[in-house]
């Protein structure tokens, strides 16, 4: 009498999640589902040879700041598109309704003609370095070999939009004029124009990142947004200082993933540490200059508050303190 002998089917285990996401030892968040693996350039190249290839070869991908796996590096805050819009309508919110007691109040008939005459030669020549801000973050989003970097860099520059817009609202409020001269020739903005227009011609990814977010964007926040604001408070403009404190939140968190982002590429590649160190110490005498100049507008103290910012920021990212700094 035979035997009969059934093939039983194996059922095959259902895939839990996305295949890049099968190694997470946990359910992934809507930060790893909408980060992860979104460049597909990365590991195959451009599908169709283009003279823009060129550029990346050249900007990216031969930076001496080696990033080998992005996807090691988390924005602390984890940051989507849906976490950005939430963020950012909630401070808008808060930012609109000061503007319209502000309007509603007559608030603006109060403040001295001094501290009037002080913001008619900061808030309309603010602009100019904030849009310059804005397009340099553009470009590092654009450059980043890492999906996770491009995503914070995006949305940092969406940031300095708003700052933008806040500047010309209030300028506007004020009646204050748009006068482009004194951005192109007050001796005290052109080390900053300088600065700024160099870093627009910097094309390799890395070296601006590091002149942008780890050299001049500590100084310049620190600056403008924390110590102009605290001389608005006592010059009675209440309004300007909760504004600049609101833009400021959006600052802090540019440093968090800027020292996120050194962190994880030391740890990966310890060689980074020595070149990000050379690009700060290359970047660091012209931004020191820059920042100088403004302690009639600012106050006396704010360029030495602008340096402490500027080492905390290196220190906390494992960075080296250059001399002076």
């Amino acid at each position: 009498m035979g035997l009969e002998v059934r093939a039983v089917k194996q059922t095959p285990t259902p895939q839990r999640t996305y295949w890049h996401l099968e190694k997470l030892d946990r359910r992934p968040s809507d930060y790893d589902i909408g980060s992860s693996s979104v460049l597909y350039y990365l590991p195959r190249g451009f599908e169709v040879k283009v003279p823009l290839d060129a550029w990346y070869a050249t900007h990216q991908r031969s930076s001496p700041f080696v990033v080998r796996d992005g996807e090691r590096f988390r924005d602390p805050r984890e940051t989507t598109y849906s976490k950005y819009t939430e963020l950012q309508q909630t401070k808008e919110a808060f930012v609109d309704g000061l503007l319209r007691q502000a309007e509603e109040a007559g608030r603006d008939a109060l403040l001295l003609p001094e501290w009037r005459s002080v913001l008619s030669r900061v808030l309309p020549t603010l602009r100019y370095p904030v849009h310059g801000l804005q397009m340099i973050a553009s470009y590092v989003a654009q450059m980043a070999p890492s999906g996770r970097i491009v995503i914070a860099g995006v949305f940092q520059a969406a940031d300095e939009v708003r700052r933008v817009q806040r500047l010309a609202y209030r300028m506007r409020q004020l009646e204050l004029a748009d006068d482009r001269t004194t951005w192109q020739s007050e001796p005290a903005w052109q080390p900053t124009r300088e600065f700024v227009e160099k870093l627009l011609v910097t094309y390799d990814w890395g070296e601006a990142f590091v002149a942008l977010n780890l050299v001049w964007k500590p100084r310049f926040d620190e600056l403008w947004m924390r110590q102009f604001a605290a001389r608005a408070q006592a010059a009675g403009d209440d309004l300007l200082a909760r504004i600049f404190l609101s833009l400021d939140e959006d600052c802090r968190w540019h440093r968090d993933w800027s020292r996120a982002l050194v962190r994880t590429a030391i740890e990966e590649h310890a060689p980074n540490r020595e070149t990000l160190a050379g690009w700060v110490a290359r970047w660091t005498p012209l931004a020191q200059q820059a920042t100088a100049q403004f302690g009639h507008l600012v106050g006396p103290e704010a360029a030495g508050a602008a340096e402490s910012a500027a080492r905390d920021a290196l220190v906390s990212a494992g960075l080296p303190s250059p001399e002076g700094v």
